[in-house]
């Protein structure tokens, strides 16, 4: 006797031909990871079996493989005529007697079990196919939410089956090379998450643009899911340190606001033909974070442990409903893209930069350069070519037939965990989401350049530009007797250059972090009610979303260490401490207010003379609470701290005794302090300046400019800067023996031997002890070296 129907809690994985691989999910997790927290909606699905009855029904399926058999899905006019086509038979077929009455009987059952009327559910599809770990098959089939009574199940769970030869459908399984008449269809009925109340996302258990594995990502945003996965919002974005939520700390290493400009709610009327809608999120919410730090981190908890249980990386939708508070996952499946990269690293770097369009969210970390198609919708399609840019409002996983000819794609709105999202990067095609103007300033026909591999923000450069693409094999690097650090300041690059073969960072720049994540002079935090009204409206939206002015600085300065600190973990992170001239402080919000106006800012008011100055004594306490915060209240004791441009020992035993007075004091809790050796004074004094410092970091910049007499800025003197100059390798040679002969670390992080490999070799006989690169250097640099130590 056939199955018809099958209760979610009664299924596993071994049931993924009986009811697909999504319904096969649900009950899996609802029978094994229940009692451990994750909370999954119960239900019911329709079987495999049922779907091939219906389909066998006065030979309906015969006529539908006719059609396909003899379709060119690469034929976008071909492929749109005879999708609707076989759909229209579907909804058309009545559903056999014994299937429609099974329904029946299980519906009536899931009412009864709900003790009222007042629900509603959702109709999920489930493909006997789908979720598999070589295939997202994301998107591919229809859910329809906020269904009420039977009459609409019915013809939501024929609309499910129809939805398998929807045209993107019909296409994604030709490519993938799955046989259509081997795919069946099951209707999942789940009760409805009140999101519409909340907020919902997506998360994974990886970064999925890196594939770094230690971080869970997730998406939020107001309302129902649909919004984040069809790409409609650019929502909020966190992600969570996997063995800092593990030890029980604070585990949030990012936090983003997306705009959340819109949310899906309920319609209200049950029966409606449209049961839900979409309305504009009010101006003061979408500022605010869509959900809780307490809420981010129980999602995160929620996603380690299925991934523990499924044992690989996972894609993960949630819901939270607005009536009982609770958060309740909603589908999961393996994510199939970064998992199943191998140990190469993919290198695309740009040669050239030209005018920028806009800007958006980089997908993936490739470069793509064509002519630009503006595609208003689906019907425009044909007009995309091979190697052609398409840019468009908001793509979705019907575009895919033509997302395949793309050399790269832009859209106005979307976020990363968005559908056309997750299929750009499953087909290894660079896209940018959430632009927001993309077709406005972006001419039909004009030749751009795509590029997503200079970090988290994808860049649309005007012209087709020059970029060179290589390939790494991780495996097959050498043993070399020096360690090989990198410079990083940027945390959004942090994930991906943490795969590169390295020691740890030996410069991790904090002002990187204060201009592009903060952006705002810490003064002018720390003064924000004494501000003029215009000063404070223009800050006022960047720090709506956390508690105060103060705590917006030092949260955004946590975030950007920590992230720095959890990707290259356990290996050192040396973070300089804020080495801003007064001009480059004066460029921030409010800075002009602050900062005084000198004639060399270069040898002026900054580094270690700032941190002991009374009038900057405060904004040194933020950056000092933002390192506890992420040293003692995270846990990753990693970080150590670099003191830049300490120009006396009056100066040295200064900083490390106010460093002290913040609760950073040197040797607690395993803290190394770490200075900057980059003037004249530092090298001729440097057994004296190590009686406070735990070692050298060598900044051959300054170094160089300062002993021989050169404005590094200044093109005039330009040529004659050269860190090889053997007075300033004298300099760099005294400091290095002393760190030497006091068993002290000592390093360089200046831009010389990124620069010049034979600097960089001349270091390396000189007893150095890491060298710390550029990120993109680091590999040529590694195997340079490797064979200048063979002669040693």
């Amino acid at each position: 006797m056939t199955d018809y129907v099958r209760w979610l809690s009664e299924l596993g994985m071994d049931d993924v031909p009986v009811v697909g691989g999504k319904n096969a999910s649900l009950g899996e997790m609802i029978q094994n990871l229940t009692d451990v927290g994750v909370q999954v909606p119960g239900g019911f699905a329709t079987t495999a079996d049922a779907y091939r009855e219906f389909l066998a029904k006065d030979g309906l399926d015969e006529r539908i493989q006719t059609v396909l058999d003899a379709l060119d899905v690469d034929d976008v006019t071909a492929l749109s005529q005879a999708g609707p086509r076989i759909r229209g038979w579907v909804m058309e077929q009545p559903f056999p007697a014994a299937l429609e009455a099974a329904i029946d009987d299980a519906f009536a059952r899931l009412t009864a079990e709900a003790g009222t009327a007042a629900v509603s559910w959702a109709v999920r599809s489930s493909a006997t196919a789908e979720d598999l770990p070589d295939a997202s098959f994301a998107g591919q089939q229809e859910t329809f939410l906020n269904v009420e009574g039977l009459d609409n199940i019915k013809h939501r769970i024929k609309e499910v089956f129809a939805s398998l030869f929807n045209d993107r459908a019909i296409s994604y399984r030709v490519h993938q090379g799955f046989e259509h008449r081997n795919v069946a269809l099951s209707a999942g009925i789940q009760r409805m998450v009140r999101s519409d109340l909340a907020a919902s996302g997506v998360m994974f258990t990886l970064d999925t643009e890196s594939g770094f594995r230690d971080a869970v990502f997730i998406t939020s945003s107001y309302g129902l899911g649909e919004m984040v996965v069809q790409g409609a919002v650019n929502p909020d974005e966190f992600y969570v340190h996997k063995p800092t939520l593990a030890a029980g700390r604070p585990a949030i290493l990012r936090r983003s606001v997306g705009d959340k400009a819109i949310r899906m709610v309920y319609e209200g009327a049950a029966g409606t033909k449209s049961p839900v809608r979409t309305e504009d999120v009010p101006e003061a919410d979408r500022l605010l974070f869509s959900i809780t730090d307490a809420e981010i981190e129980q999602l995160a908890r929620q996603a380690v442990l299925i991934e523990q249980h499924y044992g690989r990386p996972m894609d993960i939708e949630w819901a939270k409903d607005g009536n009982d508070g609770k958060l309740y996952v909603v589908q999961a499946r393996p994510e199939t893209v970064q998992s199943r990269s191998g140990n190469v690293i993919e290198r695309y770097v740009l040669r050239e930069k030209g005018p920028v369009l806009t800007t958006g969210r980089s997908i993936g970390s490739r470069i793509g350069a064509g002519a630009a198609k503006i595609v208003s919708s689906i019907a425009d399609m044909h007009r995309v070519e091979a190697g052609d840019v398409l840019i468009t409002d908001m793509t979705d996983p019907d575009w895919e037939p033509v997302m395949k000819r793309a050399a790269a794609i832009v859209t106005n709105r979307g976020g990363r965990t968005c559908h056309a999202a997750i299929i750009a990067r499953e087909l290894g095609v660079p896209a940018v989401v959430g632009c927001n103007n993309a077709t406005d300033v972006v001419k039909d026909g004009q030749l751009v350049t795509v590029s997503c591999a200079e970090g988290d923000t994808g860049l649309i450069y005007d012209g087709k530009l020059a970029f060179d693409y290589k390939t790494v094999e991780l495996s097959a690097m050498p043993e070399i007797p020096v360690k090989i650090m990198m410079n990083v300041g940027n945390p959004d690059r942090a994930f991906a250059f943490a795969a590169t073969p390295n020691a740890g960072i030996g410069l991790a720049r904090l002002e990187f972090i204060i201009n592009n994540m903060i952006g705002i002079h810490p003064k002018a935090l720390l003064e924000f009610e004494q501000l003029p009204a215009d000063l404070k409206a223009q800050i006022a939206p960047r720090i709506a979303a956390y508690s105060s002015p103060r705590e917006f600085y030092i949260a955004k300065l946590a975030e950007g260490i920590s992230t720095l600190a959890a990707a290259f973990a356990p290996n050192t992170v040396i973070v300089r401490m804020s080495d801003f001239k007064s001009n480059e402080y004066a460029n921030l919000v409010g800075g002009t207010r602050y900062e005084p106006e000198e004639e060399n800012p270069m040898i002026g008011f900054r580094g270690a003379g700032r941190y002991v100055a009374p009038n900057f004594k405060e904004c040194f306490e933020l950056e000092c609470e933002a390192l506890k915060r992420v040293r003692n209240d995270m846990g990753l004791t990693n970080v150590e701290i670099m003191i830049p441009f300490v120009r006396t020992l009056k100066q040295a035993k200064a900083v490390v005794e106010a460093l002290a007075e913040q609760g950073l004091e040197r040797g607690k809790n395993d803290l190394r302090l770490i200075m900057m050796c980059e003037l004249p004074s530092n090298a001729v004094l440097a057994d004296e300046f190590l009686e406070y410092f735990d070692g050298f970091s060598i900044g051959s910049n300054d170094m160089t400019q300062l002993t021989l007499g050169l404005d590094r800025d200044s093109s005039l003197v330009a040529e004659s800067f050269d860190e090889r100059d053997p007075a300033v390798k004298k300099m760099l040679s005294m400091s290095i023996a002393a760190c030497r002969a006091q068993g002290k670390y000592v390093g360089i992080c200046g831009q010389g031997p990124s620069d010049h490999k034979d600097f960089a070799d001349w270091l390396l006989k000189q007893g150095i002890t890491s060298i710390s690169l550029n990120p993109d250097t680091v590999i040529d640099t590694w195997i340079y070296l490797a064979e200048q130590a063979k002669t040693l």
